[in-house]
């Protein structure tokens, strides 16, 4: 009885061990994600986002950006960045304001809309 409760526990314990360790890349992926969108938050910043636009009230409201995670998808989200005219033809109502594109690239891209992304009701 007791080799058994003792193999019991031991199996237990790797695969304890083995839950552990699988969780680790995803921790690592989650703190990526967080440091992607911190960045992307300043490249927000940085390229004056919110003189048009407003997160969380801040900015200019007529524009805002609360939930824009949930209704566009990244390469939505990239083309209103890098092409907003291709995205304003597409639109079956016009906005009062023309949006300019943005020549952004690399990093900074992919870091405003992860962080863009990320802004979920």
């Amino acid at each position: 009885m007791k080799k058994l409760f003792a193999g019991l526990v031991g199996v237990l314990m790797v695969s304890g061990i083995a839950v552990s360790a699988a969780g680790a890349p995803e921790r690592e992926a989650a703190a990526q994600d967080a440091a992607k969108i911190a960045a992307g938050e300043k490249v927000y910043a940085a390229q004056k986002c919110s003189m048009c636009h407003a997160i969380a009230g801040k900015g200019m409201k007529a524009y805002p950006l609360d939930g824009v995670g949930t209704k566009l998808s990244a390469a939505d989200i990239k083309a209103w960045i890098l092409t907003p005219d291709v995205m304003v033809a597409k639109q079956t109502t016009k906005a009062k304001m023309k949006m300019k594109a943005y020549k952004l690239e690399g990093a900074d891209l992919d870091n405003l809309v992860a962080y863009l992304e990320s802004l979920k009701k």
